[in-house]
């Protein structure tokens, strides 16, 4: 089964609790503290596997987590982190962050382009700290440690788009499965009627020294970017292709339809889908040569092609044109002007790769930017008054900070305040209005405000 997109809910593992602990042995009545951290937990890692060709690993297994970090223990002994879950899809996979309740596709995460590349999806929960953290010149004994702290979660996109330098496009039984199978070694499904074709099709072609891989793209009908036959399905593949090759069927098939109006239907259908794939490289083929009484439709399709190639020129006929003025005319059934059109297109694709390539290096490469824009995002609070005396604060950070605190301990609970007031939650909730007595609530807790005028601490607990 050809399985191209798929939604999966991934959780990182959760921190291991740090230790609170004392050194006990002989002769050291008044040991220092000495609990150990708790272990992170495991990432949730994306990776490109060459292998691959489909996302069915993942047609019927939607949920994955990842190992939990161990909590840390006595005599500074640190808790184990957990083993990051690494998910493999195939090269050319797109990663996006997906909301579940609106069925809507988010911010990219990553773009997989190259066997082995990878990503971290989701991040496991650090191991909370244990009490060795917390000694201070005025806390020389703390007897509080850090909870672990809860992992990322969440619903993620895969999206696969085949990596192929040229892709075979046109109506339904244009002779798109005939032509890759005299160009490469794949062997598509072939038959006499539409649809045929219901999954791509990958081959490696090779014409002299040089070689490219050749999509076959499903049939595309008028309507195709709304969805109707195949639509939205096989578009996706034509996006990552460096060439796209266009074959017309000359006789109009068994539905006798006009080769010029399939031409311009399927020419339509691309630039609708993807505004910039109306400028990609195109090479146009004129199929099924054998069949008597195509000549006067190989003549009109060539004008056609070569009027298309002056205007995307900007009307100079002897500018350079992203579509070759040239039809080539071929019979994938007998093989006649075969080797030329694969020529041709092995010499395009060279010429593409090497443009992309010196294009590559000049470009400036901007690592590690999703994890910034995520760490960024974690950081942010906001305030939301619910009623005249009740505000809630929301924030990842905030919200872990809250989750990782032993609510038992007195002391952990001062720490907190702290941290609180640190990152400027106090002043936040100032800024929105909140006076003394005024209900604040974080997550599961509720909190009474105290003004840092009137205290050094800015919330005390409620008893709820």
């Amino acid at each position: 089964m050809f399985v191209d997109k798929v939604h999966v809910h991934v959780k990182g593992g959760d921190g291991g609790a740090g230790c609170m602990s004392f050194r006990r042995e002989a002769h050291v009545p008044k040991g220092g503290p000495d609990g150990g951290d708790g272990g992170h937990g495991g990432d949730i890692v994306v990776e490109a596997d060459a292998s691959l060709s489909s996302l069915i690993d993942y047609r019927f297994k939607h949920h994955f987590k990842a190992e939990r970090g161990t909590h840390g223990k006595g005599s500074r002994m640190h808790g184990a982190r957990g083993t990051d879950l690494v998910l493999k899809v195939p090269v050319g996979t797109i990663v996006r962050e997906y909301d579940e309740e609106s069925k809507e596709a988010g911010e990219v995460i990553a773009d997989l382009t190259h066997d082995g590349e990878r990503v971290r999806a989701m991040s496991g929960g650090a191991g909370g700290r244990g009490n060795i953290h917390f000694v201070t010149s005025t806390r020389r004994a703390p007897a509080f440690a850090e909870l672990g702290e809860p992992a990322q979660e969440g619903w993620i996109e895969f999206e696969m788009k085949l990596m192929a330098d040229a892709a075979l496009v046109g109506m339904p039984s244009a002779g798109k499965s005939s032509l890759i199978s005299k160009i490469s070694a794949a062997r598509p499904k072939i038959g006499n009627y539409p649809f045929t074709t219901l999954v791509p099709n990958l081959g490696v072609a090779r014409s002299g020294d040089l070689s490219f891989v050749v999509a076959d793209v499903p049939g595309l009908i008028e309507g195709a970017h709304e969805g109707k036959g195949l639509g939205h399905e096989f578009l996706r593949h034509i996006e990552r292709t460096a060439l796209i090759v266009h074959v017309v069927d000359l006789t109009g098939d068994w539905e006798g339809r006009d080769p010029l109006d399939d031409y311009r239907i399927i020419n339509n259908e691309i630039a609708l889908h993807a505004e910039e794939l109306a400028s990609r490289p195109r090479i146009v083929v004129a199929n099924k040569i054998d069949m008597p009484g195509t000549e006067e439709a190989c003549r009109k399709l060539a004008d056609m092609v070569r009027a298309d190639s002056i205007a995307a020129a900007g009307g100079d006929e002897f500018a350079t044109s992203p579509i070759d003025p040239k039809l080539y005319r071929i019979s994938a059934l007998t093989g006649e002007g075969v080797e030329g059109l694969k020529a041709a297109i092995a010499v395009k694709v060279h010429e593409l790769r090497e443009a992309a390539r010196i294009e590559a290096e000049s470009r400036e490469e901007f690592e590690f930017v999703w994890e910034h824009r995520r760490e960024v995002r974690d950081r942010r609070f906001e305030v939301i008054r619910l009623s005249s005396d009740v505000y809630r604060v929301v924030g990842p950070q905030v919200e872990r900070m809250v989750v990782q605190t032993d609510w038992d301990n007195e002391e952990a609970i001062s720490f907190l305040q702290h941290r609180l007031k640190k990152i400027g939650v106090d002043a936040a909730l100032e800024a929105a209005g909140a006076v003394d007595g005024d209900e604040i609530r974080i997550v599961g807790r509720a909190f009474e405000f105290e003004s840092v005028r009137t205290s050094e601490d800015m919330f005390s607990e409620l008893d709820i």
